[in-house]
């Protein structure tokens, strides 16, 4: 029996699941934040343990993946070129610009940065489908920007955070390649090697992401929990502006370039969205728990910021969808003279999305919940 279509327009297991994990995961991270800080005494031991538990995201990640998830960069180079572009130049410079408007102090100025020189987040891809935008190309640019973070990631925040903090970029590059990129493709590689026994436990895959990415943010937060009261403020706020800010600006690249209506709301979210897991690590391990605060609290705010958002999109796009049906009806009775401007047509070679029952892996959230059939 064939998978039946999903669609945005047609709410079905995908779409419940989606947002069951934008609701469920933010949740669950504000309540591990919550430990960390009412009893860090218990927990502060944890910070040892984070590289190991972002690897366990990242294998997690690379379970879902399969060789076709980079067929799409080979169909769009274009359209994934522009994405990389505007996540690695826009994010980075906003968490720069930010941090010295605020005027933040070294540790968290260097956290804030180090989030916008992180690689997207995989939540993009559930808020992506949301919101109605292009799936595909979400999960090309979100693949790619994590594949590329050994290369970019490090030079990027030794150049706009070696000002505040020492920065040993070729550590870094060693730390990404251990905690994301080698879990990354062993995940592959076991999807390829034994892919119907993956296939038997990929629903729990979610679930152990979100735990990981839940202890990372208890960990963080316990660590830093003497600090936490007189920072909370300066740092929530820091984040929201760099949030938001990316989401803007990500949205008006995708209209800037002519990439057309999907694809620009899979912008907003690739370039808004961020690693938040793989930040907390390379915080605490290279500056301190503190510095990894940004991350934490990023790591919250991104997935309720982009539920919401998504929301709006989809609404204004069904909408849209709606007045252009109704106009296309009404041109001939108005003597051919009405506007009529067709909905946003999908990419060039983007397949129609399925309940394929790809599961959720979080890489800084809940993701790559979507895929294209035979993905």
């Amino acid at each position: 029996m064939q998978n039946e279509q999903i669609t945005p327009d047609q709410p079905g297991s995908d779409d419940k699941a989606a947002r069951r994990a934008v609701t469920v995961f933010p949740v669950l991270v504000l309540a591990a934040g919550a430990a960390g800080l009412l009893a860090p005494g218990t927990f502060a031991g944890w910070g040892g343990s984070v590289p190991y538990l972002l690897g366990v995201v990242m294998f997690c990640m690379g379970l879902t993946m399969t060789p076709l998830d980079f067929k799409g960069v080979a169909q769009r180079p274009w359209a994934v070129a522009i994405g990389l572009v505007a996540h690695y130049v826009i994010m980075p410079g906003l968490g720069w610009v930010i941090a010295h408007a605020l005027g933040l102090p070294p540790q968290l100025a260097a956290g804030v940065i180090l989030v916008g020189c992180a690689p997207s987040g995989t939540a993009s891809n559930v808020v992506t489908f949301l919101a109605r935008g292009d799936v595909a190309l979400s999960v090309s640019v979100a693949t790619v920007s994590t594949v590329l973070a050994p290369l970019i990631t490090p030079p990027l925040t030794l150049l706009l955070a070696g000002t505040y903090l020492p920065v040993d970029a070729g550590s870094m590059v060693e730390d990404i390649l251990k905690t994301v990129l080698l879990p990354v493709v062993g995940g592959l590689v076991v999807r390829l090697v034994a892919g119907r026994a993956v296939d038997r436990v990929l629903v729990f895959m979610p679930w152990l992401s979100s735990l990981a990415i839940a202890a990372i943010v208890c960990a963080v937060v316990a660590g830093s929990a003497g600090t936490i009261k007189s920072a909370a403020f300066t740092v929530l706020v820091a984040v929201v502006l760099h949030n938001s800010l990316g989401l803007a600006l990500g949205y008006g690249a995708g209209k800037l370039t002519r990439l057309g209506g999907p694809a620009s709301r899979a912008m907003a979210f690739e370039v808004g969205m961020q690693n938040s897991g793989l930040a907390a690590s390379l915080a605490t391990a290279h500056f301190s728990p503190l510095a990894a605060l940004p991350a934490a609290v990023f790591s919250v705010w991104h997935n309720i910021s982009g539920a919401l958002v998504a929301a709006w999109m989809a609404h204004r796009a069904r909408r849209e969808d709606q007045a252009c049906a109704a106009r296309a009806a009404g041109g001939p009775a108005a003597g051919g003279r009405a506007a009529l401007r067709a909905p946003d047509p999908p990419p060039p070679g983007t397949p129609e999305l399925r309940n394929s029952g790809k599961p959720l892996s979080a890489g800084g959230g809940p993701g790559r919940l979507l895929r294209a059939p035979g993905r």
